[in-house]
């Protein structure tokens, strides 16, 4: 389950978490060797300054995402050659950045900042930890849990860290944009009228965020005005029957739900292709085959976000 949502995850936001282009991550080597570092103090008279057209960064994924800059997060700085003081700076920056992220809503109390943080930093972090004689780093890193890990569970532990954190990242800065704005349609409200709605009340579910209530909306109004279109002329089983969508997995399985939004905004895909599909499917044979449609529909409009059948 976890393999099947970090590469979720690593899809969307290689392919939709940069602006113009494409930019493939790995979680979380490429994210913890990059978080920010746009400029290193390599010498007092010296400065590296990374190529952004060539190597994007976290911070400008994030800047990208959330539409403005981030409290306590800057596109460009300098990183001290001292190797605690540098650790310190990003550990400094991990935290503001998971303070910024809960205070939006964001559920990471499991979620600690030195987890974020390269294998070598975190061995620094822990001696600095566990020197209480040294005044500097006692008087940041007082009254707190000491997590010491081997490298085998840290590398663990940063995986399912940076996860959550794109998760959430995800949750906060993208989901929060979907808005309802629906208009009266005359012509499906009879039809509408007999079916249960979800509701939109923050404690109305403990699975299902408000904003992802929306999106359960917008597909049962889709389903139920298009069916009847899209299908009206199908020769393998005749028009859907109707149906109430209340989750992201099962109720999607057969393809017909999706197919019925993407025929709202693209109805020249109806004879094409969706009209093929089977409608009412039991075997796991016509379950591909709408599937096998569904991924081609999506291709024929150049929707490439590599969904596998």
């Amino acid at each position: 389950f976890f393999q099947k949502t970090l590469t979720a995850i690593k899809s969307w936001f290689t392919l939709f978490g940069w602006p113009k282009t494409q930019n493939p991550i790995s979680i979380p080597h490429s994210l913890r060797s990059d978080v920010c570092k746009v400029q290193t103090t390599i010498s007092q008279d010296k400065v590296f300054t990374r190529n952004l057209s060539k190597d994007k960064g976290f911070c400008e994924m994030l800047f990208y995402l959330h539409g403005e800059s981030l409290p306590g997060i800057t596109a460009s700085q300098s990183l001290s050659r001292d190797p605690v003081e540098r650790m310190l700076q990003l550990h400094w920056q991990h935290s503001a950045l998971l303070s910024f992220l809960k205070s939006l809503g964001a559920y990471l109390p499991h979620v600690m900042p030195e987890f974020l943080l390269e294998r070598e930093d975190y061995k620094i972090w822990i001696k600095a930890e566990l020197n209480m004689g040294d005044v500097k780093t006692s008087e940041r890193f007082s009254d707190k849990n000491i997590f010491v890990l081997e490298d085998s569970t840290f590398e663990t532990m940063s995986k399912r860290a940076w996860t959550d954190v794109l998760l959430q990242i995800y949750k906060v800065f993208v989901l929060r944009r979907i808005s309802s704005h629906s208009k009266t349609d005359p012509s499906s409200l009879e039809s509408m009228q007999n079916m249960p709605r979800i509701k939109a009340e923050p404690l109305s579910s403990n699975i299902y965020s408000s904003y992802e209530r929306k999106i359960l909306t917008w597909l049962n109004n889709n389903y139920d005005k298009n069916r009847k279109i899209v299908w009206k002329d199908c020769q393998k089983g005749g028009v859907p029957p109707r149906r109430w969508i209340v989750n992201f997995d099962q109720d999607l399985l057969d393809g017909l739900v999706l197919a019925a939004q993407v025929a709202a905004y693209c109805p020249y895909l109806i004879d094409t292709h969706f009209i093929r599909m089977y409608t009412n499917p039991r075997t796991y044979q016509q379950f591909l085959h709408n599937s096998l449609i569904l991924v081609k529909a999506m291709h024929a409009v150049n929707l490439n976000i590599d969904i596998k059948v």
